[in-house]
């Protein structure tokens, strides 16, 4: 069930990437970038989690999704940040 619901999450998240991606590619909005940029990176981490915790169960790469997920949260602020003028 757990394997169920964390692919279903990473295909939520890069199915968000690629609508924010897309949108950006058509309205040159950056702030659409750093969000789609932000939810590729969720999904990578929603990735790493099925990776380590189904896959991999004795390898621990909560170090390597925490990384992730902290670059996919630093990439959004930044983007509301430096592009709200």
């Amino acid at each position: 069930m757990g394997v169920l619901v964390y692919s279903l999450c990473a295909v939520t998240a890069l199915g968000c990437a690629c609508l924010l991606l897309l949108s950006y590619r058509k309205s040159r909005v950056r702030l659409l970038l750093w969000s789609g940029l932000c939810f590729a990176l969720l999904a990578a981490n929603n990735g790493l989690i099925i990776v380590d915790l189904v896959i991999f169960p004795d390898v621990d790469l909560f170090v390597v999704r925490n990384a992730v997920a902290l670059a996919a949260i630093l990439l959004l602020l930044y983007g509301l940040i430096w592009e709200a003028r």
